[in-house]
Protein backbone atom coordinates (compact mmCIF):
# COMPACT_ATOMS: atom_id res chain seq x y z
CA UNK A 1 0.00 0.00 0.00
CA UNK A 2 1.71 3.44 -0.51
CA UNK A 3 2.49 5.24 1.81
CA UNK A 4 0.39 8.49 2.76
CA UNK A 5 1.93 11.98 1.53
CA UNK A 6 3.38 14.07 4.55
CA UNK A 7 1.41 17.05 5.47
CA UNK A 8 2.66 19.89 3.54
CA UNK A 9 2.44 23.46 5.38
CA UNK A 10 2.56 26.76 3.93
CA UNK A 11 3.87 29.25 6.27
CA UNK A 12 5.00 33.35 5.50
CA UNK A 13 4.87 36.34 7.83
CA UNK A 14 3.41 39.72 6.33
CA UNK A 15 4.87 43.13 6.60
CA UNK A 16 4.51 46.39 5.10
CA UNK A 17 7.61 46.99 2.61
CA UNK A 18 7.84 50.65 3.39
CA UNK A 19 8.71 50.21 6.99
CA UNK A 20 12.08 48.32 5.81
CA UNK A 21 13.44 51.92 4.80
CA UNK A 22 12.59 53.83 7.49
CA UNK A 23 13.68 51.39 10.96
CA UNK A 24 17.04 49.59 10.54
CA UNK A 25 17.04 46.43 11.36
CA UNK A 26 13.50 45.67 11.81
CA UNK A 27 13.11 43.63 8.40
CA UNK A 28 15.69 41.14 9.69
CA UNK A 29 14.48 40.99 13.23
CA UNK A 30 10.84 40.19 11.62
CA UNK A 31 12.41 37.39 8.92
CA UNK A 32 13.83 35.72 12.43
CA UNK A 33 10.81 35.26 13.87
CA UNK A 34 9.16 33.83 11.03
CA UNK A 35 11.93 30.98 10.40
CA UNK A 36 12.03 30.41 14.30
CA UNK A 37 7.90 29.66 13.42
CA UNK A 38 9.32 27.48 10.80
CA UNK A 39 11.91 25.47 13.08
CA UNK A 40 8.94 24.78 15.59
CA UNK A 41 6.69 23.35 12.71
CA UNK A 42 9.41 20.78 10.82
CA UNK A 43 9.47 17.50 11.65
CA UNK A 44 8.97 13.94 10.31
CA UNK A 45 5.81 13.83 8.35
CA UNK A 46 5.52 17.55 8.19
CA UNK A 47 6.78 19.52 5.44
CA UNK A 48 7.03 23.66 5.78
CA UNK A 49 7.01 25.86 2.75
CA UNK A 50 8.19 29.02 3.82
CA UNK A 51 7.97 31.99 1.95
CA UNK A 52 9.28 34.37 4.50
CA UNK A 53 8.00 38.05 4.55
CA UNK A 54 5.30 39.06 2.54
CA UNK A 55 4.59 42.98 2.02
CA UNK A 56 3.02 44.06 -1.01
CA UNK A 57 0.03 42.74 -2.92
CA UNK A 58 2.14 42.24 -5.93
CA UNK A 59 4.14 39.68 -3.19
CA UNK A 60 1.11 38.46 -2.20
CA UNK A 61 0.02 37.29 -5.47
CA UNK A 62 3.16 35.10 -6.54
CA UNK A 63 2.95 34.15 -2.90
CA UNK A 64 -0.29 32.70 -3.37
CA UNK A 65 0.75 30.95 -6.49
CA UNK A 66 3.88 29.71 -4.90
CA UNK A 67 1.56 27.96 -2.41
CA UNK A 68 -1.10 25.96 -4.79
CA UNK A 69 1.84 25.01 -6.89
CA UNK A 70 3.29 23.58 -3.26
CA UNK A 71 0.19 21.91 -2.78
CA UNK A 72 0.06 23.01 0.69
CA UNK A 73 -3.10 21.56 3.40
CA UNK A 74 -2.94 24.51 5.54
CA UNK A 75 -1.62 28.17 5.78
CA UNK A 76 -0.03 29.44 8.76
CA UNK A 77 -0.19 33.34 8.20
CA UNK A 78 1.89 35.21 10.64
CA UNK A 79 1.37 38.71 11.08
CA UNK A 80 4.58 39.95 12.47
CA UNK A 81 3.72 43.69 12.39
CA UNK A 82 1.03 46.11 10.51
CA UNK A 83 0.82 45.13 7.24
CA UNK A 84 -2.39 45.79 4.76
CA UNK A 85 -5.22 44.18 4.10
CA UNK A 86 -4.69 44.05 0.19
CA UNK A 87 -0.97 41.64 1.14
CA UNK A 88 -3.44 39.40 2.83
CA UNK A 89 -6.66 38.78 0.39
CA UNK A 90 -4.90 37.63 -3.17
CA UNK A 91 -2.41 35.82 -1.31
CA UNK A 92 -5.42 33.51 0.79
CA UNK A 93 -7.70 33.81 -2.72
CA UNK A 94 -4.84 32.28 -4.23
CA UNK A 95 -3.51 29.69 -1.91
CA UNK A 96 -7.50 28.08 -1.30
CA UNK A 97 -6.40 26.43 1.83
CA UNK A 98 -7.65 26.52 5.44
CA UNK A 99 -5.63 29.60 6.80
CA UNK A 100 -4.58 29.86 10.37
CA UNK A 101 -3.43 33.96 11.38
CA UNK A 102 -0.83 33.97 13.90
CA UNK A 103 -1.35 36.66 15.74
CA UNK A 104 2.06 36.33 17.91
CA UNK A 105 4.01 38.81 19.49
CA UNK A 106 7.68 38.33 20.18
CA UNK A 107 7.85 38.45 24.41
CA UNK A 108 4.81 39.03 26.33
CA UNK A 109 4.86 42.69 27.02
CA UNK A 110 7.50 45.31 25.99
CA UNK A 111 9.21 46.51 28.51
CA UNK A 112 7.96 50.13 29.07
CA UNK A 113 10.95 51.48 31.43
CA UNK A 114 14.28 50.11 29.16
CA UNK A 115 11.90 51.35 25.77
CA UNK A 116 11.43 54.78 27.16
CA UNK A 117 14.85 55.60 28.35
CA UNK A 118 15.60 54.89 24.25
CA UNK A 119 17.22 58.09 22.84
CA UNK A 120 16.30 57.62 19.33
CA UNK A 121 12.46 58.04 18.31
CA UNK A 122 12.92 56.44 15.28
CA UNK A 123 14.45 53.44 16.81
CA UNK A 124 11.90 53.15 19.49
CA UNK A 125 9.35 53.23 16.89
CA UNK A 126 10.63 50.45 15.41
CA UNK A 127 11.03 48.48 18.06
CA UNK A 128 7.39 49.23 19.11
CA UNK A 129 6.09 48.05 15.55
CA UNK A 130 7.88 44.41 16.32
CA UNK A 131 5.26 44.16 18.78
CA UNK A 132 2.06 45.33 16.45
CA UNK A 133 1.25 41.99 15.01
CA UNK A 134 -2.23 42.57 16.64
CA UNK A 135 -2.70 46.17 15.09
CA UNK A 136 -3.96 44.73 11.83
CA UNK A 137 -6.04 40.94 12.42
CA UNK A 138 -9.11 43.46 12.86
CA UNK A 139 -8.93 44.81 9.47
CA UNK A 140 -7.46 41.26 8.34
CA UNK A 141 -10.80 39.65 10.01
CA UNK A 142 -12.92 42.22 8.00
CA UNK A 143 -11.96 41.47 5.06
CA UNK A 144 -11.65 37.92 4.83
CA UNK A 145 -15.32 37.83 6.34
CA UNK A 146 -16.14 40.20 3.80
CA UNK A 147 -14.82 37.62 0.83
CA UNK A 148 -16.26 34.78 2.68
CA UNK A 149 -12.83 33.37 3.25
CA UNK A 150 -13.06 30.87 6.55
CA UNK A 151 -9.63 31.83 8.99
CA UNK A 152 -8.60 30.78 12.37
CA UNK A 153 -6.68 32.42 14.72
CA UNK A 154 -3.73 32.36 17.17
CA UNK A 155 -3.23 34.58 19.60
CA UNK A 156 -0.13 34.63 22.16
CA UNK A 157 3.75 34.81 22.66
CA UNK A 158 5.97 33.49 20.19
CA UNK A 159 8.17 30.99 22.62
CA UNK A 160 5.31 30.63 24.91
CA UNK A 161 4.12 26.98 25.82
CA UNK A 162 0.34 27.26 25.66
CA UNK A 163 0.64 29.55 22.41
CA UNK A 164 2.42 26.59 20.62
CA UNK A 165 -0.08 23.55 22.41
CA UNK A 166 -2.52 25.71 20.29
CA UNK A 167 -0.59 25.61 17.32
CA UNK A 168 0.06 21.83 17.58
CA UNK A 169 -3.71 20.90 18.28
CA UNK A 170 -4.24 22.74 14.63
CA UNK A 171 -1.37 20.39 13.05
CA UNK A 172 -3.10 17.39 14.18
CA UNK A 173 -6.50 18.40 13.13
CA UNK A 174 -4.97 19.20 9.68
CA UNK A 175 -2.98 15.97 9.47
CA UNK A 176 -6.30 14.22 10.18
CA UNK A 177 -7.83 16.01 7.65
CA UNK A 178 -5.26 15.03 5.37
CA UNK A 179 -5.68 11.48 6.16
CA UNK A 180 -9.47 11.18 5.73
CA UNK A 181 -8.38 13.03 2.19
CA UNK A 182 -6.59 9.77 1.58
CA UNK A 183 -8.78 7.36 3.28
CA UNK A 184 -9.95 4.00 1.21
CA UNK A 185 -12.87 3.07 2.74
CA UNK A 186 -14.21 -0.24 2.34
CA UNK A 187 -17.95 -1.18 2.20
CA UNK A 188 -18.41 -5.01 2.78
CA UNK A 189 -21.53 -6.52 3.17
CA UNK A 190 -25.20 -4.17 3.90
CA UNK A 191 -26.90 -2.28 6.42
CA UNK A 192 -28.14 -4.28 9.55
CA UNK A 193 -31.80 -4.31 8.62
CA UNK A 194 -33.55 -1.40 10.68
CA UNK A 195 -31.22 0.31 11.41
CA UNK A 196 -32.50 3.30 10.07
CA UNK A 197 -29.98 5.79 12.40
CA UNK A 198 -27.15 4.14 10.90
CA UNK A 199 -27.58 4.68 7.22
CA UNK A 200 -26.52 7.94 5.39
CA UNK A 201 -25.42 9.37 2.19
CA UNK A 202 -22.14 7.90 1.25
CA UNK A 203 -21.82 10.40 -1.57
CA UNK A 204 -21.83 13.02 1.20
CA UNK A 205 -19.01 11.18 2.80
CA UNK A 206 -17.07 11.47 -0.03
CA UNK A 207 -18.04 15.37 -0.19
CA UNK A 208 -17.21 16.22 3.23
CA UNK A 209 -14.46 13.99 4.21
CA UNK A 210 -12.69 13.26 0.72
CA UNK A 211 -12.38 9.73 1.24
CA UNK A 212 -12.48 7.27 -1.32
CA UNK A 213 -15.28 4.53 -1.19
CA UNK A 214 -14.82 0.92 -2.49
CA UNK A 215 -17.68 -1.64 -2.77
CA UNK A 216 -16.42 -5.15 -1.85
CA UNK A 217 -17.65 -8.59 -1.49
CA UNK A 218 -18.20 -11.07 0.56
CA UNK A 219 -17.96 -14.11 -1.45
CA UNK A 220 -14.27 -12.70 -2.57
CA UNK A 221 -13.31 -13.18 0.97
CA UNK A 222 -14.79 -16.01 1.62
CA UNK A 223 -13.05 -17.54 -1.61
CA UNK A 224 -9.39 -16.26 -0.24
CA UNK A 225 -10.21 -17.81 3.25
CA UNK A 226 -10.26 -21.11 1.16
CA UNK A 227 -6.69 -20.45 0.06
CA UNK A 228 -5.27 -19.53 3.40
CA UNK A 229 -2.44 -22.17 4.27
CA UNK A 230 -2.54 -24.07 7.01
CA UNK A 231 1.16 -23.07 7.99
CA UNK A 232 -0.12 -18.65 7.71
CA UNK A 233 -3.39 -20.43 10.42
CA UNK A 234 -0.77 -21.49 13.21
CA UNK A 235 1.36 -18.14 12.60
CA UNK A 236 -1.67 -16.38 13.32
CA UNK A 237 -2.72 -18.32 15.55
CA UNK A 238 0.19 -17.81 17.76
CA UNK A 239 0.01 -14.28 16.75
CA UNK A 240 -3.67 -14.50 18.96
CA UNK A 241 -2.13 -15.64 21.61
CA UNK A 242 0.64 -13.28 21.89
CA UNK A 243 -1.82 -10.28 21.66
CA UNK A 244 -5.22 -11.61 23.56
CA UNK A 245 -6.15 -13.62 26.82
CA UNK A 246 -7.62 -16.75 25.46
CA UNK A 247 -10.28 -18.33 27.71
CA UNK A 248 -9.37 -22.28 28.35
CA UNK A 249 -13.60 -22.49 26.80
CA UNK A 250 -12.51 -21.42 23.48
CA UNK A 251 -11.58 -24.94 21.71
CA UNK A 252 -8.87 -24.91 18.69
CA UNK A 253 -11.02 -25.47 16.08
CA UNK A 254 -12.59 -21.94 17.04
CA UNK A 255 -9.65 -20.42 17.55
CA UNK A 256 -8.01 -21.38 13.70
CA UNK A 257 -11.33 -20.83 12.28
CA UNK A 258 -10.76 -16.85 13.30
CA UNK A 259 -7.27 -17.23 12.10
CA UNK A 260 -8.14 -18.43 8.80
CA UNK A 261 -10.54 -15.02 8.46
CA UNK A 262 -7.84 -13.03 10.11
CA UNK A 263 -5.12 -13.99 7.25
CA UNK A 264 -7.71 -13.56 4.58
CA UNK A 265 -8.82 -10.32 5.56
CA UNK A 266 -5.70 -8.86 5.61
CA UNK A 267 -5.04 -9.75 2.12
CA UNK A 268 -8.72 -8.54 0.95
CA UNK A 269 -7.42 -5.47 2.80
CA UNK A 270 -4.23 -5.62 1.58
CA UNK A 271 -5.57 -5.92 -2.31
CA UNK A 272 -8.14 -3.29 -2.20
CA UNK A 273 -5.58 -0.87 -0.61
CA UNK A 274 -8.33 -0.19 1.82
CA UNK A 275 -7.75 2.24 5.05
CA UNK A 276 -10.64 1.52 6.82
CA UNK A 277 -13.51 -0.73 6.99
CA UNK A 278 -17.43 -1.01 7.29
CA UNK A 279 -18.77 -4.34 7.29
CA UNK A 280 -21.86 -6.31 7.92
CA UNK A 281 -23.48 -9.78 6.41
CA UNK A 282 -25.48 -12.50 7.69
CA UNK A 283 -24.72 -15.03 4.96
CA UNK A 284 -27.75 -17.04 6.08
CA UNK A 285 -28.25 -19.57 3.32
CA UNK A 286 -24.34 -19.66 2.34
CA UNK A 287 -22.16 -21.98 4.69
CA UNK A 288 -19.12 -20.58 3.25
CA UNK A 289 -20.10 -16.75 3.82
CA UNK A 290 -21.67 -17.84 7.25
CA UNK A 291 -18.00 -18.98 8.48
CA UNK A 292 -16.42 -16.14 6.76
CA UNK A 293 -18.74 -13.58 8.63
CA UNK A 294 -18.98 -15.20 11.94
CA UNK A 295 -15.17 -16.13 12.55
CA UNK A 296 -14.40 -12.22 11.67
CA UNK A 297 -14.29 -10.53 15.11
CA UNK A 298 -10.58 -11.03 16.36
CA UNK A 299 -9.78 -10.00 12.82
CA UNK A 300 -11.25 -6.86 12.80
CA UNK A 301 -9.87 -6.26 16.24
CA UNK A 302 -6.25 -6.94 15.14
CA UNK A 303 -6.97 -4.56 11.99
CA UNK A 304 -8.49 -1.93 14.32
CA UNK A 305 -5.09 -1.81 16.10
CA UNK A 306 -2.85 -1.63 13.56
CA UNK A 307 -4.84 1.50 12.21
CA UNK A 308 -7.54 -0.06 10.12
CA UNK A 309 -10.78 0.89 12.04
CA UNK A 310 -13.70 -1.90 11.22
CA UNK A 311 -16.53 -1.10 12.17
CA UNK A 312 -19.91 -3.50 12.46
CA UNK A 313 -23.42 -3.04 11.99
CA UNK A 314 -22.10 -1.24 8.29
CA UNK A 315 -21.67 1.78 10.11
CA UNK A 316 -20.28 3.87 8.07
CA UNK A 317 -20.79 7.14 9.83
CA UNK A 318 -18.81 5.44 12.39
CA UNK A 319 -16.07 4.04 11.20
CA UNK A 320 -15.12 7.73 9.89
CA UNK A 321 -14.95 8.95 13.71
CA UNK A 322 -12.81 5.68 14.26
CA UNK A 323 -10.63 6.97 11.77
CA UNK A 324 -10.45 10.76 12.92
CA UNK A 325 -9.40 8.92 16.70
CA UNK A 326 -7.22 6.90 15.32
CA UNK A 327 -5.32 9.06 13.56
CA UNK A 328 -5.32 11.51 16.54
CA UNK A 329 -3.23 8.59 18.51
CA UNK A 330 -6.08 8.12 21.08
CA UNK A 331 -7.60 4.71 19.44
CA UNK A 332 -11.81 4.82 18.33
CA UNK A 333 -13.04 2.15 19.62
CA UNK A 334 -16.49 0.88 18.50
CA UNK A 335 -19.56 1.57 20.99
CA UNK A 336 -22.79 2.52 22.22
CA UNK A 337 -24.33 3.02 25.38
CA UNK A 338 -26.78 0.46 26.69
CA UNK A 339 -27.68 1.03 30.42
CA UNK A 340 -27.34 3.22 33.25
CA UNK A 341 -26.11 2.23 36.95
CA UNK A 342 -28.13 4.81 39.02
CA UNK A 343 -26.59 4.05 41.94
CA UNK A 344 -22.85 5.01 41.05
CA UNK A 345 -24.09 7.65 38.41
CA UNK A 346 -22.34 5.94 35.80
CA UNK A 347 -23.02 4.86 31.99
CA UNK A 348 -22.67 1.45 30.66
CA UNK A 349 -21.08 1.23 27.34
CA UNK A 350 -19.50 -1.37 24.92
CA UNK A 351 -20.77 -3.39 21.71
CA UNK A 352 -20.86 -7.06 20.83
CA UNK A 353 -18.00 -7.56 17.71
CA UNK A 354 -14.25 -5.39 17.37
CA UNK A 355 -12.68 -3.57 19.57
CA UNK A 356 -9.49 -1.24 19.67
CA UNK A 357 -7.53 -3.37 21.33
CA UNK A 358 -4.67 -1.34 21.69
CA UNK A 359 -6.30 1.23 24.56
CA UNK A 360 -7.44 -1.69 26.30
CA UNK A 361 -7.35 -1.99 29.95
CA UNK A 362 -4.97 -5.13 30.12
CA UNK A 363 -5.29 -7.87 27.90
CA UNK A 364 -8.31 -8.64 25.87
CA UNK A 365 -10.17 -11.64 26.89
CA UNK A 366 -11.18 -13.75 24.09
CA UNK A 367 -14.31 -15.78 24.23
CA UNK A 368 -16.93 -18.17 22.71
CA UNK A 369 -20.32 -17.75 22.68
CA UNK A 370 -23.16 -19.84 21.11
CA UNK A 371 -25.19 -17.45 19.98
CA UNK A 372 -24.64 -13.82 18.35
CA UNK A 373 -27.37 -11.90 19.80
CA UNK A 374 -29.82 -10.59 16.59
CA UNK A 375 -27.23 -11.99 14.13
CA UNK A 376 -26.56 -14.75 12.47
CA UNK A 377 -24.14 -17.93 13.71
CA UNK A 378 -21.68 -17.86 17.05
CA UNK A 379 -17.84 -18.36 17.43
CA UNK A 380 -15.20 -16.47 18.74
CA UNK A 381 -15.87 -12.84 20.41
CA UNK A 382 -13.79 -9.99 22.23
CA UNK A 383 -14.03 -8.71 25.94
CA UNK A 384 -12.38 -5.59 27.13
CA UNK A 385 -12.73 -2.41 28.72
CA UNK A 386 -11.16 0.70 27.86
CA UNK A 387 -8.08 2.34 29.53
CA UNK A 388 -9.19 3.84 32.99
CA UNK A 389 -8.68 7.62 32.92
CA UNK A 390 -9.98 10.24 30.78
CA UNK A 391 -11.87 9.83 27.31
CA UNK A 392 -13.53 11.43 24.60
CA UNK A 393 -16.51 10.33 22.78
CA UNK A 394 -17.39 11.52 18.91
CA UNK A 395 -19.91 10.48 16.74
CA UNK A 396 -20.50 11.65 13.57
CA UNK A 397 -24.25 12.99 13.01
CA UNK A 398 -26.20 14.51 10.27
CA UNK A 399 -26.61 17.72 10.15
CA UNK A 400 -29.43 19.99 7.59
CA UNK A 401 -26.81 23.11 6.97
CA UNK A 402 -23.07 21.58 6.99
CA UNK A 403 -24.16 17.88 6.22
CA UNK A 404 -22.45 16.55 8.90
CA UNK A 405 -21.57 17.32 12.66
CA UNK A 406 -19.51 16.21 14.96
CA UNK A 407 -21.23 15.42 18.86
CA UNK A 408 -18.66 15.29 21.14
CA UNK A 409 -18.20 14.43 25.01
CA UNK A 410 -15.55 14.09 27.54
CA UNK A 411 -15.53 11.66 30.39
CA UNK A 412 -13.50 9.25 32.28
CA UNK A 413 -13.34 5.34 31.97
CA UNK A 414 -13.58 3.88 35.96
CA UNK A 415 -12.88 0.44 36.97
CA UNK A 416 -15.36 -1.84 38.67
CA UNK A 417 -17.42 -4.37 37.55
CA UNK A 418 -18.82 -5.01 34.21
CA UNK A 419 -20.30 -7.53 32.53
CA UNK A 420 -18.46 -10.62 31.38
CA UNK A 421 -20.57 -11.49 28.07
CA UNK A 422 -17.63 -11.69 25.61
CA UNK A 423 -18.74 -7.64 24.47
CA UNK A 424 -16.64 -4.53 25.31
CA UNK A 425 -17.69 -3.48 27.87
CA UNK A 426 -16.70 0.20 30.41
CA UNK A 427 -18.21 2.10 32.89
CA UNK A 428 -17.82 5.79 32.22
CA UNK A 429 -18.38 8.61 34.30
CA UNK A 430 -19.45 12.64 32.63
CA UNK A 431 -19.05 15.71 34.15
CA UNK A 432 -23.00 16.39 33.84
CA UNK A 433 -23.91 12.88 35.12
CA UNK A 434 -25.30 10.43 33.79
CA UNK A 435 -28.85 11.36 33.07
CA UNK A 436 -28.14 15.04 31.83
CA UNK A 437 -25.32 13.37 29.44
CA UNK A 438 -28.01 10.39 27.87
CA UNK A 439 -30.35 13.29 27.15
CA UNK A 440 -28.53 15.85 25.95
CA UNK A 441 -26.45 13.44 23.91
CA UNK A 442 -29.42 12.25 22.60
CA UNK A 443 -30.47 15.76 22.17
CA UNK A 444 -27.78 16.30 19.23
CA UNK A 445 -29.38 13.44 17.37
CA UNK A 446 -26.15 11.03 16.70
CA UNK A 447 -26.83 7.44 15.82
CA UNK A 448 -26.44 4.84 18.54
CA UNK A 449 -23.17 4.21 17.79
CA UNK A 450 -20.12 6.29 18.47
CA UNK A 451 -16.19 6.27 18.89
CA UNK A 452 -13.93 6.21 21.82
CA UNK A 453 -10.76 7.19 22.68
CA UNK A 454 -8.38 7.75 25.28
CA UNK A 455 -7.84 11.61 26.50
CA UNK A 456 -9.23 14.47 26.51
CA UNK A 457 -9.10 15.74 22.80
CA UNK A 458 -12.47 17.75 22.39
CA UNK A 459 -10.11 21.31 21.85
CA UNK A 460 -8.22 19.60 18.11
CA UNK A 461 -11.83 17.59 17.22
CA UNK A 462 -13.05 21.49 17.51
CA UNK A 463 -10.27 22.75 15.14
CA UNK A 464 -11.21 19.84 12.85
CA UNK A 465 -14.70 20.69 12.19
CA UNK A 466 -13.20 24.02 11.86
CA UNK A 467 -11.10 23.07 8.47
CA UNK A 468 -14.42 20.99 7.09
CA UNK A 469 -16.66 23.88 7.93
CA UNK A 470 -18.83 21.20 9.76
CA UNK A 471 -20.72 22.36 12.86
CA UNK A 472 -19.57 21.15 16.27
CA UNK A 473 -21.75 20.31 19.02
CA UNK A 474 -19.58 19.04 22.52
CA UNK A 475 -21.97 17.75 25.41
CA UNK A 476 -19.64 17.95 28.00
Amino acid sequence: MALQAPLRVGLCGIGLEAYWEQFAGLKTRLESYVAAVERQLSRPGVEVQNLGLIDTAIRAREAGHAFRRGDIDLLFLYVTTYALSSTVLPLVRLAGVPVVVLNLQPEAAIDYGAFNRMQDRTAMTGHWLAYCSACPVPEIANVLKRAKIPFHQVTGVLGDETTWREIEDWLRAATAKSTLEHNRLGLLGHYYSGMLDIMTDVTQICITFGSDVEIVEVDELSELREQVAETAIDARTAEFRSHFDIQPDCSSEELRRAARTSVALDQFIEHHQLTSLAYYYKGSGVPANEDTMSSIILAASMLTAQHVPAAGEYEVKNVVAMKIMDNLGVGGSFTEYYAIDFDEDLVLMGHDGPGHIAIAEGKTKVRPLQVYHGKVGRGLSIEMSVKHGPVTLLSIAEDPVTGFKFVVAEGESVPGPILEIGNTNSRYRFPAGARRFVESWNAQGPAHHCAIGVGHISHTLEKLAKLWNISFHQIC
